[in-house]
């Protein structure tokens, strides 16, 4: 696979910019880093994890009841799917467009002849909201699971942050198993499972389809950037759903915002091909993050945009959303 050296161009707190170049191939520097965009942070991690510690702290303690959610299905959203919607087969255009979004960076460019490229997906089905403290916490629960210090300490309701690519890649195997083995499952995920799809993080091609829809949309719900619609420019995540966005195109929320979400693309130049996102996953690299966050400008929440972390990473502005693919 390839790989390409992302210029950092960090804005860090206290308004000063630092940039330095990263060997993306040793994966050297453990924090987010968003390629050209901004936000990142030029830090090493600690020698020893949270999680190689073995140090889990308690969550907050969960509610008995939490509105639009199961306690007695994982806080699972309470619908038909928990909380899965289906995005239908077909193509859409990856990718940005300096002709039709000014704020396009060089890493969302298709090739050196065009800017931008057509995928054409199979269906899969994906969150409508980005996972929850108390969906993560009822996985760290079940299954012992050791996370790190800030991971599990904002409200239930709230999107969970300060999680590894390992971290959220372990809540799907265990989701994933515990639908198969659940007799509550709704029948049409059950057969899914049957089928041999999975539950897993949305590849970025996956992830961008479902944020941007079929007409090439720069924000999820449209072309100018929107404060009502999604959480970003702000001081801390909010609960998901928070922000209505009825234009849309699958009646997914916080796909901007709030936090950035791993996918289980590697972080490579385009164009992207999903048979690269099966090579060399035990390999030192770094990983797509989608979507921006709370603390970002608009410039960093519009849909092509793209981010690389490292795998080990857990910031307070680091979050997933859970897919089921056909593998």
């Amino acid at each position: 696979m390839r790989r390409e050296d992302p210029v950092n161009q960090t804005p860090v707190p206290g308004d000063h910019v630092q940039q330095s170049t990263s060997n993306v191939g040793r994966a050297v520097l453990a924090v987010l880093m968003l390629g050209v965009a901004g936000w990142m942070y030029a830090q090493r991690p600690t020698s020893t994890s949270q999680a190689e510690a073995g140090t889990t702290p308690p969550p907050e303690a969960m509610p008995a009841d939490l509105p639009g959610f199961r306690p007695d299905a994982w806080f699972l959203p309470d619908d038909d799917l928990l909380g899965f919607v289906e995005i239908p087969a077909g193509p859409f255009q990856m990718g940005g467009d300096p002709t039709t979004d000014a704020q396009a960076f060089e890493n969302e460019r298709w090739s050196g002849a065009s800017a931008q490229g057509t995928v054409d997906l199979p269906t899969y089905y994906i969150g409508r909201y980005e996972v929850t403290v108390a969906q993560f916490a009822a996985f760290v629960d079940a299954a012992g699971f050791s996370v790190g210090e800030q991971t599990l300490q904002d409200p239930p309701h709230h999107p969970v942050s300060a999680v590894s690519w390992p971290d959220a890649l372990a809540y799907c195997r265990w989701l994933g198993a515990t639908l198969r083995a659940s007799n509550d499952t709704p029948p049409e995920l059950s057969r899914l499972l049957r089928d041999s799809w999975q539950v897993t993080l949305p590849t970025e091609a996956e992830w961008e389809k479902a944020a941007r829809g079929t007409d090439g949309r720069i924000y999820p719900w449209g072309n100018a950037a929107s404060r009502d619609r999604a959480n970003y420019q702000g001081p801390d995540t909010t609960p998901v759903g928070s922000y209505a966005c009825p234009d849309c195109p699958y009646g997914l929320r916080d796909m901007s915002g709030n936090v950035w979400e791993w996918t289980r693309s590697p972080y490579q130049p385009y164009p992207f091909d999903p048979a690269d996102d099966r090579e060399g996953l035990g390999a030192d690299a770094l990983w797509v993050m989608r979507g921006g966050s709370f603390n970002d400008p608009p410039r960093n929440v519009r849909a092509a945009i793209r981010g690389g972390g490292d795998p080990g990473a857990r910031r307070p502005f680091m979050g997933f959303r859970v897919a089921i693919s056909p593998l």
